[in-house]
């Protein structure tokens, strides 16, 4: 079995944080390597990642927002696989790992499904993007159809995040990461749970400028241009049907 770095960035969020850390000491999975990148947090959410000292690493001080720390934790992982699991969000139940391994086929990416839930926990539904059967960077062209923690990646193929991006640097992350791997394997199995008003959300103008630059950087003018308006009109009736995005 690999052994698999478990990254959580975390500042002033003391309300979800040890929900995050209970689910992943409770995984089965044994050979974990869970780092905490806490951006010197104030509120005693660093009160709570000390109860846990003698189970994780940890380490507080500011940065320059959430790919900055996600950056830290890149430099101090030291797992063949990595995985991003923020604040608040949780492994969809305690076998989630040992159930992705189990068909040890050493593949440089395993992706999954995904459920968004509420704050007290209720499941609202899957992910409005949902991830194709055979993942390739060029799916990305129609979107973040991945979610970013149901994405594990083998570590030599992660590049730092680029800064230049505020709100939507996984997606190009994401895309870069794709393009360097061979064997992607879909776990056809929902692996996190996902609390809604993450990042993204509540920067929506800010993060659909950036994934236009990004999906032009990588797939050309026509193609941003086309994923923006589909994805604008798509998420506008999910919307009107769901009312949640």
């Amino acid at each position: 079995m690999p052994k698999l770095t478990v990254i959580t960035v975390v500042f002033n969020d003391k309300e979800h944080i040890e929900k995050t850390i209970k689910s992943v000491l409770n995984q089965t999975f044994n050979d974990i390597e869970y780092w905490i990148i806490d951006g010197g947090s104030t509120d005693g959410t660093l009160d709570i990642i000390k109860k846990y000292d003698k189970h994780l690493n940890w380490l507080s001080e500011p940065d320059h927002g959430i790919y900055d720390a996600m950056n830290k934790g890149l430099d101090r992982a030291t797992g063949q696989y990595v995985l991003f699991l923020n604040s608040g969000d949780e492994f969809y139940d305690s076998r989630v790992l040992e159930k992705v391994f189990s068909d040890n086929q050493q593949a440089d990416v395993y992706y999954g499904d995904s459920v968004i839930v509420t704050e007290d926990g209720q499941i609202l539904g899957l992910r409005r993007l949902r991830p194709p059967k055979q993942l390739t960077w060029k799916s990305l062209s129609k979107g973040m159809l991945v979610l970013h923690q149901a994405f594990i990646a083998k570590r030599e193929l992660c590049p730092h995040y680029d800064l230049k991006y505020k709100h939507a640097a996984d997606f190009d992350w994401v895309i870069k990461v794709l393009k360097k791997s061979k064997v992607i394997v879909n776990t056809n199995q929902i692996l996190v749970k996902f609390l809604a008003g993450g990042h993204s959300s509540k920067h929506v103008a800010a993060s659909l400028r950036e994934r236009f630059d990004i999906l032009r950087t990588h797939y050309g003018l026509l193609t941003a241009v086309w994923t923006t308006m589909y994805g604008f009109l798509r998420g506008f009736w999910f919307w009107l049907w769901h009312k949640r995005l």
